[in-house]
């Protein structure tokens, strides 16, 4: 009998577990990959998952790993450069971006050294129930036999398409369509910093990854996504030509050293989060465009929130209750409006953000703060302050 069992050992998997097992509990980590296997992502940890890598000790094992810090950030827009970098958080002026197969391994040991039993290769099947409560989950071993375990808590966490969600019945308590399609590459020989360019109907995130590659990232509307899909390099190369065109110069003097991937399947929601003996975490309980790159700093946030809120309670029927409302009432907060802003951003219609970096241009202070709000060391109502209203003329 486990305390928690955590489905999925990838972002959100790996430190709730982790965390779990710090404040002493028996706990069961369960992943269907085996470990390195990598994954679609956009690789950015914004200032706010820096801050909680930190806390948790496994910071210099990504630098270990060979992850190139990233200081610099600039936007291009029609009309308008910004440059500078977000604000620190805990002393932190720098931020990585690792590859996921070097990622979610680090996050992976990170638990197992908290105590963690970590079980690769086994795929969850089912749960386990005992009036109309979750009590265990039922799942094939790498051997191929069927095992089943118990738990006070089942922890889903394992992504968008969750196995724990749609037993549960989990319904979608927020939803929007999908926005933008994603594809990207790997390039070699391509100098960069943190870029993003923008223009109606494109957007392009250029950011240093592992082994001195660059990930060179780009979206299209959604309503593309069908003649984006049959004819993909074309539609690749052409956005960064008529986007970016100094950032096309660089890539022709560089090399694309992997292949394309992509995505159209960027569901946009948040779901019900808890219920008796389950709780969902990371793109199991919301997901959004990817567009922002908010993915794993959010699911850092959620095993912070939720392992924090239950404590020492897991135990106890009401307390357990009251942190999983508390732990649902904070993705109302801070993550929901990184998801609006995502589904703003998706929209690829750049003419009202630009109208207002114009005004930012020599007043580096609020340049840095305005790069914050998405890093989350600023939340937009602090960065919409009284200086900066009168700068726009908005108060």
């Amino acid at each position: 009998m486990y305390d928690v069992i955590v489905i999925g050992a990838r972002c959100a998997g790996s430190p709730t577990a982790m965390l779990f097992a710090q404040q002493g509990y028996r706990v069961l980590l369960l992943e269907k990959a085996r470990f390195p296997q990598d994954t679609l992502s956009s690789h950015y940890i914004h200032m706010q998952g820096m801050g909680l890598l930190h806390r948790w000790g496994l910071l210099d094992k990504l630098r270990d790993a060979g992850c190139r810090p990233i200081t610099l950030q600039s936007y291009q827009g029609p009309g308008v450069r910004i440059e500078g970098f977000s604000l620190p958080v805990d002393g932190l002026r720098y931020t990585y971006a690792p590859r996921r197969y070097v990622l979610d391994p680090v996050l992976a040991e990170g638990a197992v050294e908290s105590g963690v039993e970590f079980r690769e290769g086994c795929a969850v099947k089912d749960l386990v129930w005992e009036d109309d409560r979750v009590v265990g989950v039922r799942y094939t071993t790498p051997g191929g036999t069927e095992t089943t375990d118990r738990a006070r808590l089942v922890v889903g966490a394992d992504g968008m398409r969750s196995l724990v969600a749609r037993k549960v019945g989990a319904p979608n308590v927020l939803e929007h369509p999908r926005v933008s399609c994603t594809y990207y590459s790997y390039w070699s020989g391509v100098p960069s910093h943190f870029e993003l360019y923008e223009r109606p109907g494109r957007w392009i995130g250029v950011i240093p990854t592992n082994d001195d590659l660059t990930l060179l990232m780009t979206y299209f509307p959604q309503d593309l996504y069908n003649d984006v899909r049959k004819g993909v390099e074309p539609f690749y190369l052409d956005s960064f030509r008529t986007t970016a065109p100094e950032l096309y110069e660089r890539m022709q003097a560089g090399e694309r050293v992997e292949q394309l991937y992509g995505t159209g399947h960027q569901e946009n929601y948040f779901r019900k989060a808890h219920g008796p003996g389950w709780v969902l975490v990371g793109d199991a309980v919301n997901h959004k465009d990817s567009i922002t790159a908010r993915g794993i700093t959010e699911a850092f946030v959620q095993a912070q929130s939720l392992t924090d809120h239950i404590g020492q309670g897991l135990h106890d029927d009401a307390a357990l209750g009251t942190a999983l409302k508390r732990y649902e009432n904070d993705l109302s907060g801070e993550a929901l409006s990184h998801y609006q802003g995502a589904l703003n951003v998706a929209e690829l219609k750049p003419e009202g953000r630009v109208d207002m970096l114009r005004m930012l241009v020599g007043h580096q202070e609020h340049i840095d703060r305005y790069f914050s709000t998405l890093s989350g060391a600023c939340s937009i109502d602090d960065f919409y302050n009284d200086e900066l209203l009168d700068l726009l003329d908005l108060s």
